[in-house]
């Protein structure tokens, strides 16, 4: 075995098992990306926690516990968590109506939405319920997350003009412009050509100089602690505040303080919807991005572990006055390229950020607000995804559809009626795709064991027998469809005797589908004609096995295709073998 092997870290089959199995060729890797990462996320998480309504040290307090506690009971060796866009625009979005955003109470509801958030993770983690990542499709989490990146993106625009909120009209853009404006403006534009300059060709550049290429990289990713250290210093040299400047403002020094105030019974009910929502979609992202990681190292995740760390991570958020968090792509690309073995690199990101809060971040507060726009607004454009829109467009239009009308529904109706329409439109689209079921007549391929649609291939057929191929569960939505395709396949063969339905591609009959088959063979036996089934599997066979349909109406259920075209295409007169599986 190759030593890289030797060191890979366990998987995710035991809990804390890459605490129990750690090894000492790890810490170098874990101890640099922990470096990097703390780095990294000091001007993403105050500019998300900005973008929440919140004051920005809120977003470097969910920095430190939910790392921790992510590192405690996740299964991922390096996702990295933490306060991310969606989850800042969701905690806006879904707490707007609840309490005036700034204010105290907005402040507790943002904390216990976090609360309620992990607790339900938790217990989703408890119950084994990681099966709930499959109930939100790849098109309601990508139109989702492009719908909502076009909100971030508007909801920014003003603090880069350096508005306080968009005009009513163009007239008013004109009368509100001001030195300020032009001052902020520009800064803005400086910040933004970098950080565009260093997503996309610093990386280059850098490896030109003869830098390795994953030191370019890592160094491109680390841009925006440059803007923000430059917006301090530049701030403070010209007393930008004084010129119109909108700056963050004040930040206390020091750990938070695991205190807080519960609200009222009736504003805790009306935050189970928006933390319900929350989990799902923190936890469908995050899953998505962790097993995207782990593919490349060949490692595996567990649904119900990643339940349990996420919900330890937001209920920690909560514990340190921060609000919900979930597993972020750019910081854990980072984290992966830095060298992360571990969970314990997210815990010397956290201890990197708590050092901070005790030391220099008073500093942060003459950072301009126009830089932290400016960061949220290079994270997220890239979040439109109308490549997966123009793929699922082509390959299938209800796909796209799907993608379309959540993304739609999110900017035009909100996040929460966006996703519930999402979600609508992929079951609808499911179940008119069911109701469509393709019913083929197949027959033998010359000189082989092989069955085929007559109309797409050159084969032999039995006379007096009709062997139907039906690719789709039998229910209520396609019994009326998969009884006329019969009849018209019967219309087609008038010489029929016997009726052979394959259900190799069935894996449910429900109740209303058992009936029309029970009326269908009714009439079939009324016209001489037997009805036959082939490739019936097992749980199938398990439920029609106690029907009086299974037992009084099908004259024979054969194992293979092959086995029934053998016997029913020869001899009409003979009861055909009974044998099920």
């Amino acid at each position: 075995m190759s030593q890289d092997l030797r060191l890979q870290p366990p998987g995710s089959n035991a809990l804390f098992g890459w605490m129990r199995h750690y090894r000492r060729a790890w810490l170098a890797g874990d101890l640099t990306a922990g470096l990097v990462v703390g780095i990294m996320i000091i001007p993403q998480s105050m500019a998300y926690a900005m973008l929440a309504g919140l004051p920005v040290q809120i977003g470097l307090y969910a920095s430190i516990l939910p790392l921790i506690g992510y590192a405690l009971l996740g299964s991922s060796m390096t996702l990295s968590v933490g306060p991310v866009a969606v989850t800042g625009l969701m905690t806006a979005t879904l707490l707007a109506p609840l309490a005036t955003v700034g204010s105290a109470d907005y402040l507790q509801l943002a904390i216990w939405l976090a609360l309620l958030s992990g607790l339900m993770l938790l217990g989703f983690g408890l119950l084994r319920l990681g099966f709930l990542a499959n109930f939100l499709s790849h098109p309601v989490i990508s139109g989702f997350i492009s719908g909502a990146a076009i909100l971030i993106v508007l909801s920014q625009l003003p603090k880069l003009l350096g508005l306080r909120g968009w005009p009513d009209s163009p007239l008013d853009l004109l009368g509100s412009w001001n030195t300020g404006n032009s001052l902020v403006l520009a800064m803005g534009l400086v910040a933004l050509g970098w950080l565009l300059y260093a997503r996309g060709k610093l990386a280059g550049h850098l490896r030109g100089l003869g830098l390795s290429a994953t030191l370019a990289s890592l160094l491109a990713k680390l841009a925006p602690i440059l803007v923000v250290v430059l917006g301090v210093l530049i701030t403070l040299l010209a007393d930008l505040p004084n010129k119109g400047v909108p700056v963050v403002g004040e930040i206390p020094a020091g750990l938070p303080a695991l205190v807080w105030n519960t609200p009222d019974l009736s504003a805790l009910r009306s935050l189970l919807l928006p933390a319900a929502l929350i989990s799902l979609v923190s936890f469908v992202e995050s899953v998505s991005i962790a097993q995207s990681l782990a593919r490349r190292k060949r490692q595996s995740i567990d649904p119900d572990r990643e339940l349990l760390g996420l919900g330890a991570a937001n209920i920690g958020a909560g514990l340190s006055g921060g609000f919900a968090v979930c597993g972020g792509f750019s910081r854990s690309s980072v984290n992966i390229e830095a060298g992360a073995n571990t969970p314990l690199a997210g815990v010397f990101s956290a201890l990197l950020v708590g050092l901070i809060l005790v030391s220099i971040a008073p500093l942060f507060a003459w950072l301009p607000q126009v830089v932290l726009a400016v960061v949220i607004l290079v994270a997220v454009v890239p979040l439109v995804d109308l490549a997966s829109l123009r793929r699922a467009w082509r390959y299938d239009r209800a796909e796209g559809l799907t993608l379309l009308s959540t993304a739609v529904g999110v900017l035009v109706l909100g996040i929460e009626a966006g996703i519930v329409l999402g979600v609508c439109f992929a079951i609808v689209a499911q179940l008119w795709r069911g109701s469509r079921p393709h019913v083929a007549v197949v027959g033998r391929v010359p000189d082989t064991h092989y069955f085929r649609n007559t109309k797409r291939h050159l084969v032999e057929i039995e006379p007096h027998l009709l062997a139907l191929r039906i690719d789709e569960n039998i229910f209520f939505a396609n019994t009326k469809a998969v009884e006329q395709a019969i009849s018209q396949a019967l219309a087609d063969y008038p010489d029929t005797r016997e009726v052979l339905l394959i259900l190799s591609a069935v894996n449910h009959i429900d109740s209303t589908g058992l009936d029309m088959l029970s009326e269908l063979t009714e009439g079939l036996r009324e016209r001489d004609i037997r009805l036959h089934l082939a490739e019936v599997k097992g749980p199938v066979m398990d439920q029609l096995q106690h029907t009086d349909w299974i037992r009084q109406q099908i004259a024979g259920v054969f194992p293979s295709t092959d086995i029934a075209f053998n016997t029913l295409g020869k001899v009409r007169d003979r009861a055909p073998e009974h044998s099920g599986e």
